[in-house]
């Protein structure tokens, strides 16, 4: 039985992909801090659990120690306006702690090391829908943080033999996304309308996202791992909203009257964002399965049942 690890796997998107290679008789390790992934998320799944910091130099020798065909690397700092605040932050875990991971996965002669990377790394599109042989010109920290890991990656390959999957993941939703602090604007929606909360929206509302659902996500994520080569590629659903599309469509699945503030735009934000897809499906193996009206009912679904849950 292959061994994965999952660092961050008790995370929103972590959770999901730990749900999926287990669903492919994969032995999975998670790794997780907790600071802002949650036990309900993996309870009473069958993984072995370590809870440690990617920032921590020690999470090496525990590397080292697990062994893992594997790495699924998707902990990370999320947040572009803390990025924005604190870069000094961002850099240690997206960075540091990234190199960290890089460094146990060449000493461990993984088989492959699938790198969750960003939207963010394109920064102001120069055409639509984004290509993955667009320019790259992050307009936040945290973009390049990312970005920063993808040509470690690629300096690991060429230096050590270490095989990569870079995946860019556009704007993922769906159940168990925390609408607390930098949570996802379907998350924030969803919970707002269901306290009767009128949401903020930063800018005009006519910016544009590329929502994919994180069960998607998943899929693409344990496609990865049997592509023989190294590789970048847009895990998207090749299409975008604007975010008053989205909060309308939302209001009525709920069939909710419920209004918006408008807020000043937030530095570091992108306008208008749509990422192909099209190579993706081809060298994957992959196409997304499910469209945003279905996905948006089964988060909606998910936020009321979790309004209770204890942490």
């Amino acid at each position: 039985m292959k061994k994965a690890i999952v660092t961050g796997g008790a995370g929103f998107i972590g959770s999901h992909v730990v749900e999926e290679l287990l669903r492919q008789n994969m032995h999975v390790a998670v790794m997780d801090n907790f600071s802002t992934g949650h036990h309900r998320n993996i309870a009473g799944l069958p993984i072995d659990l370590y809870i440690c910091d990617i920032a921590d130099p020690s999470v090496i020798n525990l590397i080292q120690s697990i062994k893992p065909d594997f790495i699924i690397h998707l902990a990370a700092q999320v947040s572009v306006r803390q990025s924005v605040e604190d870069p000094l932050f961002d850099e240690r875990t997206n960075v540091s702690g990234s190199l960290n991971i890089l460094n146990a996965a060449r000493l461990t002669k993984v088989k492959k090391v699938v790198f969750s990377s960003s939207a963010a790394v394109y920064g102001n599109p120069t055409f639509l829908p984004v290509t993955a042989d667009h320019p790259t010109h992050p307009e936040s920290p945290y973009g390049l943080a990312k970005l920063t890991v993808e040509h470690y990656l690629d300096l690991f390959r060429k230096f050590y033999g270490l095989p990569y999957g870079i995946l860019r993941f556009s704007n993922v939703y769906g159940p168990r996304q925390d609408a607390a602090g930098e949570g996802g604007v379907v998350s924030i929606f969803a919970d707002r309308i269901r306290k009767g909360t009128p949401p903020m929206i930063y800018g005009d509302g006519g910016q544009t996202r590329d929502f994919i659902y994180v069960r998607d996500v998943a899929k693409a994520v344990a496609c990865a791992l049997k592509v023989d080569q190294s590789f970048i590629a847009n895990v998207s659903s090749g299409t975008s909203v604007s975010i008053n599309q989205l909060f309308q469509m939302m209001k009525e699945a709920a069939k909710s009257d419920i209004g918006v503030y408008y807020g000043p735009e937030r530095q570091g934000d992108i306008r208008n964002s749509t990422l192909s897809n099209e190579e993706t499906k081809s060298l994957l193996k992959w196409a997304p399965s499910w469209d945003l009206r279905k996905g948006l009912r089964e988060t909606a679904g998910s936020v009321r049942k979790a309004k209770n849950a204890v942490l």
